[in-house]
């Protein structure tokens, strides 16, 4: 029998045998079906919704492959061995059959089956308060609204399932390329329901690492942006709505100006539970050699010591000479984000953003790091660009020079005098998506603000622009127009390639 991807929970036995004896339950194994009784069933179903995001084959920290290094910010320069694959993704070259698309794909699917598990039983339990009720299902459908986010942005048209699959022939309706149109349909009602709740503002007034009304609105803002910039209708409607919901999340920050928070304090694991610029985060725990933060020790080259105490053997996290020489002179966040190791065997710029030095980490780089996935920098340059597309130039300036701020620069009136500054950045959108790479440069946004900003040939022509010798060995040459969308893993497409057809181009 072949396997579906929509069916992470194998619920029914699919066999023609009936023999009473082989339909016995077993007594050491709980099904679905049997396992929501209490409110506190639900409340562990919702953590592990949490907890699916953590892996890096879906949102979690070490997912940057499917995201940062399918940019020009960081990549591989190893294409031998087992770095064969991952180099594909940066250097345009990915393939149906890679392994790690298909099992990016499979955890994806895997995670929103989990949240349609417990949206199809949550009213299996009589809780005593609705509104405890309501938080738990608004948080589901934020967690479905953000996987489907990820995948209909990178895939484009892709199957679309909101209820537990329960058979096999359910499954086989399901399983077919659902237009994106109607993908962005369910996100929005997922998210908008969402909103309904009586979730609080902020997760500092809920619990740090769940969802808040801010994420709400900011992802459905960046959802309508994303809607206005990519759609052939409907733009000026979208980038309204835009603005109105990244509105509502900026206004819901608990702080004055950017500049209140010093820029290397979002990302210190000793401030992770109090930093007031943070919105969304999946959370790791120091120490914990399951369930601890990697990300420190993963990112250092050989030789260095700024990340973690624990002793680097590899490259690190490579970031583009592309993007250190995009850094303007005298930004904070270079010096934060990058540094160059000189060992004779790295001889390249590593990523230095994410830290844990500390003795709770060790010599094990068993690091506190949590993974941010939302954050107020990030809504504010957002908020500037649905501005910018609505014609509110001025008011888009305001919050692109209070990032500017923060970072050490002169204000963009200023900057627009120097003329280099003006040469590569001619125009306010080009600022703003500069600004964003700089800002949020290794977390996971850099695709996304450029399939948002450029349309399939104007990427390419992006890239072809780019020097290969800033771009390491991934070759700026193997840029086509069908990289603007990842392929169909090929084991999906080979299920049913009429309905599951395979991206043009692949």
């Amino acid at each position: 029998m072949k396997k579906r991807y929509i069916l992470p929970f194998v619920l029914l036995a699919l066999s023609s045998c009936t023999k009473d004896f082989l339909n016995q339950k077993n007594p050491n194994a709980v099904t679905i079906d049997d396992y929501f009784k209490s409110e506190n069933d639900v409340l562990l179903a919702v953590n592990g919704l949490y907890q699916s995001l953590r892996s890096g084959s879906t949102l979690g920290e070490s997912s940057t492959l499917y995201n940062e290094e399918r940019s020009d910010n960081s990549g591989r320069n190893d294409n031998q061995s087992n770095a064969g694959e991952p180099f594909q993704f940066n250097d345009f070259s990915l393939l149906p059959s890679n392994t790690y698309l298909k099992t990016h794909w499979s955890a994806m699917y895997a995670a929103i089956s989990r949240c349609n598990v417990v949206l199809s039983h949550v009213d299996d339990v009589t809780f005593t308060s609705a509104e405890l009720k309501g938080r738990y299902i608004a948080e589901a459908k934020f967690v479905r609204a953000l996987l489907y986010f990820h995948m209909v942005r990178k895939f484009g048209a892709i199957p679309l399932a909101t209820t537990q699959v329960i058979s096999k022939e359910q499954a086989n309706e399901l399983a077919f390329r659902q237009k994106e149109s109607i993908v962005y349909e369910q996100i929005i009602k997922d998210l908008t329901e969402a909103l309904s709740s009586n979730l609080p503002n902020t997760q500092k007034d809920y619990v740090i690492g769940r969802a808040s009304k801010a994420a709400f609105n900011a992802i459905l803002g960046q959802v309508y942006l994303t809607l206005g910039a990519t759609q052939t209708s409907g733009s000026a409607e979208n980038f309204v709505k835009a603005e109105q919901y990244l509105n509502a999340a900026y206004q819901m920050r608990t702080f004055g100006k950017l500049n209140e928070i010093p820029y290397a304090d979002v990302f210190d694991v000793t401030k992770k539970n109090s930093c007031k610029e943070l919105v969304f985060q999946i959370q790791y725990k120091q120490g914990d050699q399951n369930y601890s933060s990697s990300i420190a020790r993963n990112y250092q080259a050989r030789g260095e010591t700024i990340n973690s105490r624990y002793n680097s053997t590899g490259a690190g996290e490579v970031a583009k000479l592309d993007l250190v020489k995009d850094y303007e002179q005298s930004d904070i966040r270079k010096d934060f984000s990058v540094k160059f190791a000189a060992n004779t065997q790295v001889n390249d710029w590593f990523v230095t953003k994410f830290r844990d030095n500390s003795d709770g980490a060790g010599t094990n780089g068993w690091g506190g790091n949590d993974w941010i996935l939302i954050r107020y920098a990030d809504v504010m340059l957002l908020l500037a660009e649905a501005k910018y597309r609505l014609g509110k130039d001025a008011e888009a300036i305001l919050l692109l020079d209070e990032v500017r701020e923060r970072a050490g620069l002169p204000s963009y009136a200023t900057a627009m005098l120097n003329t280099s500054y003006r040469s590569k950045y001619p125009t306010l959108k080009e600022a703003i998506l500069h600004e964003r790479r700089v800002e949020l440069a290794f977390e996971n946004q850099r695709w996304f603000d450029l399939i948002r900003n450029y349309n399939a040939q104007e990427l390419v022509t992006y890239f072809k622009t780019k020097s290969q010798a800033d771009y390491g060995n991934a070759k700026i040459s193997n840029i086509s127009t069908k990289d603007r969308y990842y392929p169909i893993p090929f084991d999906e497409y080979k299920l049913d390639p009429a309905r599951m057809y395979q991206n043009p181009g692949y």
